[in-house]
């Protein structure tokens, strides 16, 4: 066997679990260089929130982050299950994934000429046990939004939104949504990497 050179020593990382499918948080993974395998936690996220009702949304999306990944931990032991979700506030309502297309154009229509907050939680159980929990928020300014336009963009873009919260996918048509942003690209696609890197390191699953 062939030894390993410096930098790709210093790139190893313990596998751990993803506990989402989430295919934006898999790519930011992957262009990360983490190894991971991922397995959606099934959980009722909705009786999660219910739970945290009159909290602070980042209190909200970082419980339902720790909830996810101490889901999966107990069906999958493993030493490291990174959790993490998103919750998108528009005027002090708090908005799920749309139901439909219908769903979706309303949603969108709340958001016209609006600021979206865009929160992104990550939380980190070692052996079983909830070790670190973090979240980060986005501020996207919607533009004037035409029925015409709505109408168009879901004919682009539905069902590959129906996943997302925000009804967008900022690395695509969605980024045309928006006049201003205000946070980091990488909440925005549902996950504060860097600081999940940190967190990574600082356990030791992340060399280097």
């Amino acid at each position: 066997m062939e030894p390993q050179s410096r930098s790709d020593t210093m790139l190893q990382n313990e596998p751990i679990i993803l506990a989402s499918k989430s295919a934006s948080r898999r790519a930011m993974l992957d262009a990360a260089g983490i190894q991971y395998e991922a397995i959606p936690a099934e959980i009722d996220e909705r009786a999660v929130e219910a739970a945290w009702t009159g909290g602070e949304e980042d209190h909200v999306v970082a419980g339902i982050s720790a909830a996810k990944a101490l889901a999966v931990a107990k069906d999958h032991p493993a030493p490291f299950v990174l959790g993490s979700d998103s919750l998108v506030v528009v005027d002090g309502k708090r908005f799920d994934k749309p139901a439909s297309r219908e769903d979706a154009a309303e949603h969108l229509r709340f958001f016209s000429g609006k600021t979206l907050e865009l929160y992104a939680g990550a939380a980190l159980v070692l052996d079983g046990l909830l070790k670190w929990e973090c979240w980060d928020v986005a501020r996207l300014e919607v533009r004037d939004l035409s029925d015409a336009f709505i109408d168009e963009y879901l004919e682009r873009e539905w069902p590959a939104v129906s996943g997302c919260v925000g009804v967008f996918r900022i690395e695509g048509l969605g980024i045309q949504l928006f006049e201003h942003i205000d946070g980091s690209h990488f909440t925005i696609l549902g996950m504060p990497l860097m600081r999940v890197l940190w967190a990574l390191r600082q356990f030791g699953a992340v060399k280097g």
